[in-house]
């Protein structure tokens, strides 16, 4: 038999803690992008199980809201502009809506939500939010089609669609989806830092989508806000983000919105600095939370 000579080799194994706020580990990230995919298929998959209905929930829910805001905000208080469907103009801004608050209530329970997986195996924890972001685009994908099946409903039964004008403003959509991104996600992890350490501040996490819902232009038209406070309303589109994203949504699928690129450019500063905030506050409440939890 051969022998084998075995050489000792010295070497110096240094582990240090992450001591920077902003570091994100994005070659862990890349590393375990198998597990990204398989959270998204769990999030997607585990939101319907033992459900009668399924993904159909996806075009049911958005539909059955649309029809009631027509109902009781376009017929009763009249607040659809004029010359467009009212179908077509809440759904639009639905279709924004939904998207952002289903993901900034899935990432603002990140932490307190997946703790028994986080104390068991290590990965980057930033690969949970970032699954959330793809998981809830394959629901707006389906509502996009929905969408689509009310534009041929419409321009078959109401002959005021042919004020629609679309065209080239529809090229904006990829961008305002990452845009609300940017500004969930960011959000979010705001939510899912603070409430891991003060547990008691979950219970206002709802509360803040429903109010931020009620103050933002999706059950009525910006047109009425400028009417009513021709002096006061651009500070309100400067505090809320969300106003000028929605009135980009309904101007790129509808062709109507009032939309200004100075009121904009406020809207993405603020969505870059939550990001930015989130992102900081997120990694350095990660790295202590499981302790504590």
């Amino acid at each position: 038999m051969g022998k084998f000579l075995l050489m000792a080799v010295d070497y110096e194994l240094l582990i240090r803690p992450n001591r920077s706020w902003l570091r994100i580990e994005w070659r862990d990230i890349f590393a375990y992008r198998d597990l990204l995919w398989q959270l998204v298929r769990r999030d997607f998959t585990s939101r319907f199980k033992q459900t009668v209905l399924g993904p159909l929930w996806f075009v049911i829910n958005p539909l059955v809201t649309t029809v009631i805001f027509a109902v009781i905000f376009g017929r009763v208080m009249g607040s659809a502009p004029d010359g467009v469907p009212a179908l077509l103009f809440f759904n639009a801004g639905l279709l924004a809506w939904n998207y952002f608050s289903s993901l900034l209530a899935s990432t603002g329970a990140t932490l307190h939500g997946n703790v028994g997986l986080f104390s068991k195996v290590y990965f980057p924890r930033l690969i949970v939010p970032i699954a959330q972001v793809f998981s809830n685009c394959i629901g707006l994908v389906v509502q996009f089609f929905t969408f689509g099946i009310l534009v041929v409903f419409v321009w078959a039964t109401d002959p005021a669609f042919a004020n629609v004008q679309l065209g080239w403003r529809l090229l904006w959509l990829p961008w305002l989806l990452v845009h609300l991104a940017i500004l969930a996600l960011g959000s979010g992890l705001l939510l899912s830092a603070i409430t891991a350490k003060y547990r008691d501040l979950q219970n206002i996490v709802a509360f803040i989508i429903n109010s931020l819902m009620f103050i933002t232009p999706v059950m009525w038209p910006l047109s009425a806000l400028q009417t009513k406070f021709p002096n006061h309303y651009e500070y309100f589109m400067v505090l809320n983000p969300l106003v000028s994203i929605v009135e980009a949504f309904r101007l790129a699928l509808i062709g109507v919105g009032s939309f200004s690129l100075g009121y904009y450019a406020v809207s993405v500063l603020v969505s870059v600095f939550c990001l930015l905030a989130g992102l900081m506050l997120f990694q350095r409440a990660a790295r202590t939370f499981v302790d504590q939890a």
